[in-house]
């Protein structure tokens, strides 16, 4: 029988590009929990302690920021998204 290890997105996201379009895929997600799981996975790519000191935050509050369920607030979000070298935008809806 095979072994498998478990899959783990953060292996995965090793350059801006990849990491927008991770972050950009989770957005389209209307659960917010996957968009807080997608930046976690890029967190914990990044470095957990690197990300909270360049986005000016505590690790603790990062870990919290980032729990399934969190509530963060907007200007915490717009702070790790910016450390993590990837912006925010808007586009019309097609439908």
């Amino acid at each position: 029988m095979a072994e498998f290890s478990p899959f783990d997105a953060a292996d995965y996201l090793d350059d801006e590009e990849t990491i927008s379009a991770y972050i950009t895929a989770a957005l389209e997600d209307a659960n917010p929990d996957v968009f807080l799981a997608a930046v976690r996975d890029v967190a914990r790519a990044r470095g957990m302690a690197q990300l909270a000191k360049d986005a000016g935050l505590g690790r603790e509050s990062l870990y919290k920021a980032l729990t399934p369920g969190a509530k963060p607030r907007y200007d915490t979000m717009l702070k790790l998204l910016r450390a993590l070298g990837v912006k925010l935008s808007a586009s019309p809806i097609h439908s």
